[in-house]
């Protein structure tokens, strides 16, 4: 069976490709903005009609979060237009669709693990963009799935692990927020649950979510990187307003995952073992 992936070379796009020896029965075809542009209806369905994918996973996204800010139209463009695109297309020719989505759909106000059934309200661009690119393909039908996740890191692609261990090469210090709370997501552990979703044929025009096991802040993450891999930079707790950006980040993000474990039957890695488990293939 055919998989057609969008954002190929990113994150999701790498670590479903790294582990797709482990699911033989699907054929990955692999695109990205080289190969496909997925925000040109006429082109997607050209394409469309010429490979003829049983599945469409979407893992393309502008994640520039900050930069979103002031470069909005193309923000749109890629998370917004693109996936309205790619679900009324795979609806054409009968492809089920998985979309990516985003702990940024929510204001970060909760005191509780956020549900795919509370209420959005993104605080930036970025965030917009992402909930509109969600309403865009829920219209398309309901060979659709949407599965916001958080936190992504992974070997591949610029990340905040790989960012810490560069910055602890040349700092004998680090400052790093934490009044922001979440669950970090390996993005291997993302494509498995990705891969088992296809096996379950689980769609309907549903929203779930997924992210690893466990919460923590971004400083209790980077005193974890550095405790694996040995290093003796020393991580300086701040708060969110002595790091100033220009797009705001929810203080809360922790994802509940009741939904998506319940039909994958998944035993979900905390994020300590899946962050030791990348910190190997990165060392």
């Amino acid at each position: 069976m055919k998989i057609l992936i969008t954002g190929a070379h990113g994150q999701l796009g790498n670590s479903l490709q790294k582990i797709s020896s482990a699911f033989p029965q699907y054929e990955l075809i692999n695109t990205d903005i080289d190969t496909l542009d997925i925000s040109n209806e006429d082109a997607v369905a050209t394409f469309f009609t010429k490979v003829k994918p049983e599945y469409v996973v979407n893992c393309a996204a502008y994640t520039a979060v900050d930069k979103a800010e002031t470069d909005k139209e193309l923000s749109y463009k890629i998370n917004a237009l693109a996936p309205g695109i790619l679900g009324r297309q795979s609806a054409k020719v009968g492809a089920s669709f998985i979309h990516i989505s985003t702990d940024y759909v929510f204001d970060g106000t909760n005191h509780q693990p956020y549900t795919p059934a509370d209420a959005t309200n993104p605080l930036g661009i970025y965030g917009v963009t992402k909930k509109d690119g969600e309403d865009q393909v829920l219209k398309s039908g309901k060979h659709t799935a949407i599965i916001r996740t958080a936190w992504l890191y992974s070997e591949f692609g610029n990340n905040f692990v790989k960012t810490m261990l560069k910055l602890s090469n040349d700092r004998p210090s680090i400052h790093v927020v934490a009044d922001q709370i979440g669950s970090p997501t390996y993005a291997s552990d993302l494509a498995e649950a990705v891969f088992r979703m296809l096996e379950k044929n689980i769609f309907e025009g549903r929203i779930f979510h997924f992210t690893n096991e466990g919460v923590c802040s971004w400083y209790d993450l980077a005193h974890e990187i550095m405790r694996i891999s040995g290093k003796t930079t020393q991580i300086i707790p701040i708060e969110t307003w002595q790091y100033p950006t220009p797009a705001k980040r929810p203080a809360y993000s922790v994802l509940s995952k009741t939904a998506i474990k319940a039909h994958l039957e998944y035993t979900i890695p905390h994020w300590s073992d899946s962050l030791r488990e990348c910190m190997k293939h990165l060392s």
